[in-house]
């Protein structure tokens, strides 16, 4: 099934039936007044978390839903049937946005928690409803509201505790191969990894966390470079980030040179992400002398002025990945304690999903714009070449 995180879909609630004009005419009964009944509701539309799905790839080919409208009333007062609520699944992690007013309306990280997205009509009120001593005989109806409609952008952001973050060939696929039964593609040329990969990370019986391996991010990904800013969304619902470096890269660049050119796409993609808690670790190890890695150490920590200890591993070895594991889980269960105790944390953490949700939505889209401009400016230069 192909990986599909972005999504643009139109729901329509549905329309509030009419309310109905009549009167009574039966034998024998004279003046039987009004009895028209009121229209039923239109229905509603919902969005849902599922976690079975975990792509929205069916929302490219129907990207239109419509609840069912509201039926009219009857006579014999009798009220029309109300339309049926439309109930449309997700996969978990799915945000939703307003195209239109740019308004944060959901962010379902939970599943089976319903939310309304599009309210369904009110019904319209039979001429019964206006009957009164002075109007015996009211030919007053009001008609159904009609329901909304809204454009509303999709994001699935997966939900992981740790994010793998990365030049292309740092070593991610292979450590998330090495710590759990996750089975990425691993090969000795850039880019292998194309969509992100989830891995179980199974510390003992009882305790585990999850870890997302997202393609590898490259300088100049602000433009456009490489796959660009497309998965790095992944990482935002993490608890913990993990800034994998090559300590020694096959096309001799400097490895502190790599680690800070992340560090300055990560700020341009969302400010708020580069914020989140993050370790560095120093890969392939394995490929030092202890002098020339105990040097490589020192100028990391010096140039990124980093807050914790270089973590150094060797995931093809497994050197340091236990330590590793050991020390996410235990970052982890903290995290999920405070959830739980802590109010003020947890609010504080929503805050900063809903301050990220909207970077990431405003760096997307600046990055389409940019890569349209380009195709356009590609074919005026084609045009011009054709005409010369």
């Amino acid at each position: 099934m192909k990986f599909v995180d972005e999504a643009e879909i139109t729901v329509e609630a549905g329309k509030g039936g009419n309310g109905c004009l009549s009167f009574r005419r039966e034998k024998y009964i004279e003046k039987g007044g009004p009895d028209g009944g009121d229209g039923g509701d239109g229905g509603s539309v919902y969005l849902s978390a599922d976690s079975s799905l975990n792509t929205l790839v069916d929302f490219r080919f129907q990207p239109r839903y419509r609840a069912q409208a509201g039926q009219p009333g009857q006579g014999r007062n009798c009220t029309g049937r109300s339309g049926e609520d439309l109930t449309i699944k997700v996969p978990v992690g799915t945000t939703v946005i307003d195209v239109n007013t740019d308004e944060l309306i959901a962010d379902l990280n939970q599943a089976d928690t319903p939310v309304m997205v599009a309210k369904g009509g009110f019904h319209g009120m039979g001429n019964t409803r206006f009957k009164s001593s002075t109007n015996r005989a009211p030919r007053k109806t009001t008609k159904g509201t009609a329901g909304e409609i809204r454009t509303l952008q999709l994001q699935l952001r997966l939900v992981a505790d740790v994010g793998l973050l990365g030049l292309p060939n740092a070593g991610k696929s292979t450590l998330i191969r090495a710590v759990s039964a996750a089975r990425p593609k691993v090969a000795d040329y850039p880019f292998t990894t194309l969509v992100p990969n989830l891995g179980v990370v199974r510390v003992d019986q009882e305790r585990n966390f999850v870890m997302a391996d997202i393609p590898g991010l490259i300088e100049g990904a602000s433009e456009g470079a490489g796959l660009g800013f497309r998965f790095l969304k992944h990482l935002s619902r993490t608890r913990l980030l993990l800034h994998l470096v090559d300590a020694l890269p096959v096309d001799g660049s400097d490895p502190v040179a790599n680690a800070l050119s992340i560090e300055n796409e990560l700020e341009r993609f969302s400010p708020t992400l580069a914020r989140k808690d993050c370790r560095l670790v120093l890969n392939k190890i394995d490929l030092l002398e202890a002098d020339a890695r105990q040097a490589l150490v020192e100028r990391l920590k010096e140039s990124l002025q980093l807050e914790h200890d270089v973590v150094e591993i060797s995931a093809i070895s497994g050197e340091g990945c236990e330590a590793l594991t050991q020390m996410l889980m235990e970052t982890v269960e903290q995290h999920r304690q405070r959830l739980l105790d802590d109010q003020d944390y947890k609010q504080q953490q929503q805050d900063l999903e809903q301050a990220m949700a909207f970077e990431i939505r405003r760096s997307i889209e600046a990055s389409k714009s940019a890569k349209r401009l380009d195709d356009q400016e590609l074919e005026d230069w084609i045009d011009w070449e054709y005409q010369e």
